[in-house]
């Protein structure tokens, strides 16, 4: 190779490596920019410049420096043999994440050591190949994990094996006859991998539970929870706790409260729940008659959950270990025994329950001229369905327009109780439910003036018969009587986080739980645009966060009632970031909030409860707690929170592909709602079902993803299918054990 001239001298490239190597061994744990590099390695001229470049990227390539911004280097001090986390993929391309936070390491099959997903390994770099991305071989397995796998048993005479339904293990799990557990084939199971023998085909594993016969409601439900690790039953020796509880409330506790036992209150809630978190009461403090300045105190009431259950209790820590109560289709998994959510804290009518309380001095324009928190006590005057609030709205002339033609909750009578105030036309309190439901649409108003984004989503509901079986689907819509609860809760949520958040300058605020969400990524923005660009819509994608979600809901205001609205909708909800737990506040885009926690569900979350703790141990002059256990919390109720998520989303699609079972060989009417090198997903318009059309049945021309576009287009006659599109599709398979749907095309609707 030729020399290079620097500095009036040449060098060679070996020697300008081994100066490279010098500099960040002399320098470790310093960032060099190629400004400071040039300096100090006295490289003036172009061509030696573009040689230490050169020499750069070989080091890059080689691990022995790493790049950690643009054009900034240092000196990658990672050790050969590294300790962390396994994770097994369904497509062989499994990874490993190093303890010390690193970027994850491609681990190929031929070197995991049959490592199980989750597992605490020990690693190895692999000598890395010029071209190809960073490689590790696990060398030795420190733990296994705890991960359990569900599947159906087959049981023969001398051995049986576990026929799972994780895509992440390739090979079914042998199960001597010693852990059967009385098992037998056809049984729905839960086992846990014990050993995967060096030269063994199969893992080894050791059945944990028997959940009942694959396809019963009761064990397809349990194996959903099991699949996700989460709890199916509650502890009986924590459920026999939570019972010895005293009912009744002593004197003294309600002496040192606010008594609110005499101020109208009610709680609304869906027809069907049974743990009621929150209230709401209003009274009037100033009449100002057709002066318009009359004054109402509204109070926002939350069971005092952290009156019963003190921390690191046994009911504690089965709440923590829970994090939130998970919803499937046809069951609550409750965070709390049944004993506290739904009968001593659940603020049930006619009762007198300890609360916490945000409470309100406002006006009519829903302006809060004043505020407190506090703890109360508090007697629920009836209990309200939202369908029963809707029907007054609506009788009233006071519901928003699209509320008449739009599904709501199911107007169903709730005749465990009589209620002592009838709400009856003409009355006091009929009036000031109504102040209530003007107040909400002016919050909500201002709210929307700020920024939020507005992803009102309609959601899949079944109604279900006594075996559990889908007999129809309908949809749940949020109207005003919903809208009017939610808004007063994102006020108490709001005020709650200030009043510890937003402090004097020069002031450190104290440690609490925000509720955080950050604005959207603009690569992902950018995407959208030129998604819906495709529809005629256009959105900026660049400016303030104002601007951003003024035309985020113009976009989702002009897609309303349109063919395109869901598939529009689904686009941009991918484009924004996870609401997420932190002690570090970013505000909360999504509602255009500066600070927000939770605080009124504490019956079902878990962050609430650490909520109200703290409040009371700073009203009473406690010092700020660590932020590094509190967000370690955050960060484990946030995965509990999208562990929850993930299995009520499964759950559902169980039901679906329960549902459209019976519809086999029927046609429906459906919109393309995802596009990928393997087919295309289709939602039936009519019930919201997603199913799969395989590429292979695409037989009339050789298709090719388009990822830019969104879509499969044939290479002959040209022919596309873009997300969005309008097709007519034939219920073809319908696969309980993988809970896949297949549609088979029928055709496609002219654009």
């Amino acid at each position: 190779m030729g020399k290079k001239k620097t500095g009036g001298k040449y060098i060679r490239k070996r020697d300008l490596m081994q100066m490279l190597i010098d500099l960040f061994q002399q320098h470790a744990g310093e960032v060099f920019d190629l400004k400071r590099l040039f300096r100090d390695l006295q490289l003036k001229t172009h061509p030696s410049k573009m040689l230490c470049v050169d020499c750069l990227e070989d080091l890059l390539a080689d691990d022995y420096i790493k790049e950690t911004d643009k054009y900034c280097y240092t000196l990658n001090a990672v050790s050969q043999v590294m300790e962390g986390v396994f994770h097994r993929k369904s497509n062989g391309k499994n990874t490993f994440v190093p303890n010390d936070g690193g970027e994850p390491i491609l681990v190929a099959e031929r070197n995991s050591m049959h490592a199980m997903d989750g597992d605490l390994v020990k690693a190895s770099m692999v000598a890395r190949r010029r071209n190809h991305v960073r490689e590790a071989q696990v060398i030795e397995i420190v733990k296994r994990s705890e991960k359990q796998f569900v599947g159906t048993l087959k049981v023969s005479k001398d051995y049986a094996y576990l026929l799972t339904e994780d895509r992440t293990l390739a090979n079914d799990i042998f199960i001597p006859k010693a852990y059967l557990k009385k098992g037998k084939s056809g049984d729905k199971a839960v086992v846990r991998v014990v050993e995967w023998p060096e030269g063994a085909k199969n893992p080894v594993g050791k059945v944990i539970d028997i959940l009942g016969r694959t396809g019963e409601n009761n064990a397809e439900m349990h194996a959903i929870l099991a699949e996700f690790g989460l709890p199916y039953t509650y502890p009986k020796t924590v459920e026999a706790i939570a019972d010895r509880i005293p009912k009744e409330i002593p004197q003294q506790e309600i002496d040192r409260r606010r008594d609110m036992r005499d101020v109208l209150t009610f709680t609304i809630d869906p027809h069907d729940a049974k743990d009621f978190d929150d209230a709401i009461s209003i009274r009037v403090l100033k009449d100002g008659g057709e002066s318009g300045k009359t004054l109402y105190e509204v109070g926002v009431h939350i069971a005092d959950v952290s009156h019963y259950v003190t921390e690191g209790s046994a009911i504690d820590k089965e709440a923590l270990k829970r994090g939130t109560s998970v919803y499937l289709v046809d069951r609550t998994i409750p965070m709390l025994p049944e004993s506290l959510c739904n009968n001593l804290c659940s603020l049930r009518p006619d009762e007198d329950k300890l609360t916490f309380s945000v409470i309100f001095k406002m006006n009519e324009k829903a302006e809060v001229k004043d505020y407190e928190i506090l703890h109360t006590v508090t007697r629920s005057n009836r209990r309200f369905s939202y369908g029963q609030v809707q029907q007054i709205l609506e009788e009233e002339h006071e519901a928003s327009e699209q509320d008449y033609n739009s599904p709501g909750d199911v107007l169903v009578p709730i005749e465990d109780h009589v209620p002592t105030t009838t709400f009856a036309p003409g009355t006091d309190e009929r009036k000031l439910l109504l102040v209530l439901n003007r107040m909400a649409k002016e919050l909500r108003r201002r709210r929307f003036q700020s920024g939020a984004v507005d992803f009102d989503r309609c959601e899949v509901r079944f109604n279900i018969d006594e075996k559990g079986k889908p007999t129809s689907v309908y949809f749940k819509v949020a109207k005003d009587a919903n809208k009017l609860i939610e808004e007063f809760m994102l006020l108490a949520n709001r005020t709650v986080a200030e009043s510890i958040g937003k402090v004097p300058k020069n002031q450190k605020a104290k440690v609490i739980p925000y509720r955080i969400h950050d604005t959207p990524d603009p690569t992902k923005l950018m995407k959208l645009g030129d998604f819906v660009s495709k529809f005629g819509y256009k959105i900026k994608t660049q400016g303030t966060k104002g601007e951003i979600s003024k035309n985020l809901n113009k976009l989702l205001s002009d897609v309303h009632g349109k063919a395109e609205q869901n598939v529009i909708e689904m686009v941009t909800l991918r484009a924004m970031m996870k609401a997420r737990y932190s002690v570090h506040n970013i505000g909360h885009y999504g509602l255009a909030f500066q600070h927000y926690t939770h605080f009124t569900s504490p019956i079902r979350r878990y962050p609430d409860l650490m909520v109200h703790r703290l409040l009371t141990k700073y009203a009473t002059g406690g010092r700020s707690v660590s932020p590094v256990k509190y967000e370690e919390l955050c960060e484990q109720c946030s995965d509990a929170e999208q562990t929850a998520a993930q299995a009520e989303r499964a759950s559902i699609k169980y039901k679906q592909v329960e549902y459209m079972k019976e519809h086999l060989g029927e046609t429906f009417e459906g919109t393309i709602s995802g596009v990928t090198e393997f087919g295309l997903y289709v939602e039936v318009n009519e019930n919201k079902c997603e199913g799969f059309v395989p590429l292979r049945d695409l037989d009339d021309d050789y298709y090719e993803f388009d990822e830019k576009n969104f879509c499969l287009r044939g290479r002959r006659r040209n022919r596309s299918y873009n997300l969005g599109d309008q097709v007519h599709v034939q219920v073809a398979r319908a696969d309980l054990y993988r809970k896949q749907l297949d549609y088979k095309l029928v055709y496609q609707t002219e654009r």
